[in-house]
C-alpha cells in the first residue's frame, strides 16, 4: 500500500510567558516577562497508506490540533519531516492545498451570506472542476447527504447539521485524495451524524480517499476507522487496530443472563465462582462480571447453564471509551499503550 502522508520525528515547541495578575503585573510585563518553553509535539512518527481511514484522538491539550496545523501547512513544525501527497505542506502551500480537503466542525468555509451553491460554484472555479465532473459530483453527493433542499439557503441560515453537511460536501467537491476531519460530527443529533458517516464510507470506498479523523465521539472511531491513534502529551501512546487495543487492555468482561423465571433469577443469585461477580440488572437478567486472566468464558457459561435455566446468554464487549478512559486517566500503564500486538503499527 503507497504511503500517502509521512511523519517523522515532528516536534512543535511554543515559546509562552505566565501573565502576572492585575493592572500593575500587566505594566510588569510590557517590560519583563519570564519567558517558557512548552512542547505540544514531542517527535511523532507515523504513516499512512492510501484509502486508509484513521482515527487521531486524545484529551484536551494531548497535541492533536496541532499535529493536524501542521499537516495542512498551517503551522510550521520547530523540527521533523512532513511529506503528504507528494509535498511538504508549509513549503509547498499553494500547490498542496489544491490535493487535500478539511473540515473544522467549528468553522466553516462557506461565504456566510449568499446560497450554498454560490460558494461552491466559487469552489469549481477555485480548483478548476469541470462542469461535467461538478454536476456527477453534486449529484452523488446528494443521494446520501441531500443537499439540493439546502442549495439556495444563505449558509447562516442552516442549522448545525445542515451546515455540516455542506461543508463536508464542499471539502470533497475537487475531490482530493487526502481528507483532514477535525470534529465533523460535533453537536449534531443522530440523524445528521449517521448521514455523515455513511457518507464518508460511500467516499472512501468508491474514490478510496485517505481520511484522518480526529473526535471525541468515540462512535465515529468505531463506526469509520480501522486504525486508531492515541496521542498524549505530544507523544503517540498507541497506533494500532481497535481490537487489538480492546485486547491489551481488556481488563474486565461480563456475561448477561437472561433467565427463565423468578425461581432460576434465585438460584442465579446465589450462584458462586472464584473471580465472579454476580449483579442483578432486572427481574429476570443478571450479569456476572470477571476478569479474563482468572475466569475462562467457556467455563463459566458451563457452569451457569448446568446450574439453572437460561432464555439467552451474551458477552459483553466493554465500550472503547471505557478502554481509552483508562488510558486518558493514567490507569492503563504506558508500557502496555506502547506494548505492540499482533497487527498493531510501533
Amino acid at each position: 500500500m503507497p504511503s500517502v502522508v509521512e511523519v517523522e520525528n515532528l516536534v512543535k515547541d511554543f515559546r509562552t510567558f505566565d501573565r502576572r495578575e492585575g493592572v500593575w503585573g500587566a505594566i510588569q510585563d510590557l517590560y519583563s516577562r519570564q519567558y517558557r518553553n512548552f512542547r505540544a509535539v514531542d517527535n511523532v512518527s507515523f504513516t499512512i497508506g492510501q484509502g486508509e481511514m484513521v482515527g487521531y484522538i486524545g484529551p484536551n491539550g494531548a497535541g492533536k490540533s496541532t499535529s493536524i496545523k501542521m499537516l495542512t501547512g498551517i503551522l510550521v513544525p520547530s523540527s521533523g519531516r512532513i511529506v503528504a501527497n507528494g509535498y511538504c505542506p508549509w513549503r509547498e502551500r499553494t500547490r498542496y492545498t489544491r490535493t487535500i480537503g478539511v473540515v473544522f466542525g467549528q468553522r466553516t468555509q462557506l461565504w456566510w451570506d449568499i446560497g450554498v451553491v454560490e460558494s461552491f460554484r466559487l469552489l469549481q472555479k477555485i480548483y478548476e472542476i469541470s462542469q461535467a465532473e461538478y454536476d456527477h459530483r453534486l449529484a452523488k453527493f446528494d443521494e446520501v447527504l441531500e443537499l439540493k433542499r439546502y442549495l439556495h439557503t444563505p449558509v447562516r441560515k442552516l442549522s448545525l447539521g445542515e451546515r455540516m453537511r455542506c461543508d463536508v460536501a464542499a471539502a470533497l467537491l475537487h475531490n482530493p485524495p487526502l481528507l483532514f476531519l477535525d470534529e465533523p460530527t460535533i453537536g449534531l443529533d443522530i440523524v445528521a451524524k449517521e448521514s455523515i458517516r455513511t457518507f464518508l464510507k460511500e467516499v472512501n470506498r468508491e474514490y478510496g480517499t485517505t481520511m484522518l479523523l480526529t473526535t471525541h465521539d468515540l462512535s465515529d472511531i468505531e463506526e469509520l476507522c480501522h486504525r486508531l491513534m492515541i496521542i498524549d502529551h505530544g507523544k503517540v501512546l498507541y497506533d494500532g487496530g481497535l481490537p487489538e487495543l480492546k485486547r491489551m487492555l481488556w481488563r474486565e468482561s461480563a456475561l448477561k443472563v437472561d433467565l427463565r423465571d423468578r425461581d432460576q433469577a434465585a438460584l442465579l443469585a446465589a450462584f458462586s465462582m472464584p473471580g465472579v461477580a454476580v449483579e442483578r440488572a432486572d427481574e429476570l437478567s443478571y450479569r456476572l462480571r470477571f476478569r479474563r486472566e482468572e475466569v475462562q468464558p467457556a467455563e463459566l457459561i458451563r457452569r451457569i447453564v448446568n446450574e439453572v435455566q437460561v432464555l439467552d446468554l451474551t458477552m459483553e464487549e466493554q465500550p472503547i471509551e471505557e478502554v481509552v478512559r483508562r488510558i486518558y486517566t493514567g490507569e492503563a500503564l504506558h508500557d502496555d499503550a506502547h506494548a505492540s500486538p499482533e497487527g498493531a503499527r510501533p
